[in-house]
């Protein structure tokens, strides 16, 4: 009897367990589009069933969304995409939960590429890109030519945000590459950007906010010239979109993901981001959009033909000829440089 017990409570508890692990749901959030729908194809329905959990997509447009979710204590989002600076802002004002190093393996990570808050998943540049139908393939090779009218008229679109938005016209403004950062932390700095872009303002038809909207301008042949992401480019290119960009004072950047402060499942958040950061699934991410591994051996394991790899901004070539985004200064001005760039936009 006590034998039958025993079997009854073991065969019970078997079923508990499979029915727990069953129910294991991971909530994961992204911006939408084309990016998206890569990341879900590439990432995050192979781990999920890597680990035999179930996972729900969502949507949200940014670091602000969660931002209120936590503030109003309703925080129902694991894992979050974003962008590093965004998120290395949402560490420091403790919206994101720290993540574990011991679980997550960034040993072979490009330098920089792996925050407190952030593990990378993806680099990108910022480019400055042009209609081929208007221009050719002879476009801009540079944010003067961007600022130059005369030489390239046309209706140009520019970032809504203050995230990339300042250097261009600092580069524009005659400010080698390497020394953008010092002007901008230097009294006057952002005044000097700001004065810069209030230049072109007249001739900016559009004030993108989405990397679907940027890439959707070019689609349509709405603008003649944009600033945007360039895996967001080469998609539209694949659907027929006359669109041609260029790497030379893009700037280098990365995408990433954390931890929502108060997530619902934070242990099962973590063992995700450490599945979804193996250089397998970096290299099979290439595949859907034209960003580059943030793991040194993606490009290793023979996933990423070797002409392919030349077209990614974390290739060395490509690398060299940009500027790489300064977080640190976005952390300590970004604030400061919101509130001016919002002030031109309403002029």
């Amino acid at each position: 009897m006590q034998s039958l017990k025993a079997g009854i409570l073991a065969a019970l508890a078997a079923v508990l367990g499979a029915t727990t692990a069953m129910a294991q749901e991971l909530t994961v959030v992204s911006f939408g589009g084309s990016y998206q729908e890569a990341q879900s194809k590439a990432l995050f329905r192979p781990a999920a069933k890597a680990l035999g959990i179930r996972l729900k997509e969502e949507t949200y447009t940014g670091i602000a969304d969660l931002r209120l979710k936590v503030k109003a204590g309703a925080v129902a989002w694991d894992v979050v995409a974003s962008g590093s600076g965004s998120a290395a802002r949402a560490g420091a004002e403790g919206i994101l939960e720290k993540l574990d190093y011991k679980v997550i393996d960034v040993s072979n990570f490009l330098p920089g590429t792996a925050q407190d808050y952030c593990v990378g998943g993806d680099v990108f540049s910022t480019v400055l890109a042009w209609n081929t139908k208007t221009y050719g393939d002879a476009g801009p090779q540079s944010w003067a030519d961007f600022w130059d009218v005369k030489k390239f008229p046309g209706k140009r679109a520019y970032r809504k945000g203050v995230a990339g938005a300042l250097e261009p016209a600092l580069m524009a403004d005659g400010v080698p590459p390497e020394k953008v950062y010092e002007v901008l932390s230097a009294p006057g700095g952002i005044d000097r950007a700001i004065k810069k872009i209030r230049e072109l303002k007249p001739h900016i038809a559009v004030w993108w906010s989405s990397g679907a909207q940027h890439a959707q301008l070019m689609k349509d042949g709405e603008v003649d010239m944009v600033t945007g992401w360039n895996g967001r480019f080469d998609v539209v290119a694949k659907d027929g979109a006359k669109v041609a960009y260029t790497f030379n004072q893009a700037l280098l950047d990365y995408d990433c993901y954390a931890i929502a402060k108060g997530a619902p499942n934070k242990d099962l958040a973590m063992k995700f981001l450490a599945e979804i950061s193996k250089p397998q699934y970096q290299a099979e991410f290439t595949k859907y959009i034209t960003y580059g591994p943030t793991d040194k051996r993606a490009y290793e394991i023979g996933a990423i033909e070797a002409g392919y790899a030349k077209r990614l901004p974390s290739h060395p070539d490509n690398a060299k000829k940009q500027l790489t985004i300064d977080l640190d200064w976005y952390i300590k001005n970004e604030a400061a440089a919101a509130a001016a760039y919002q002030n031109l936009l309403t002029e």
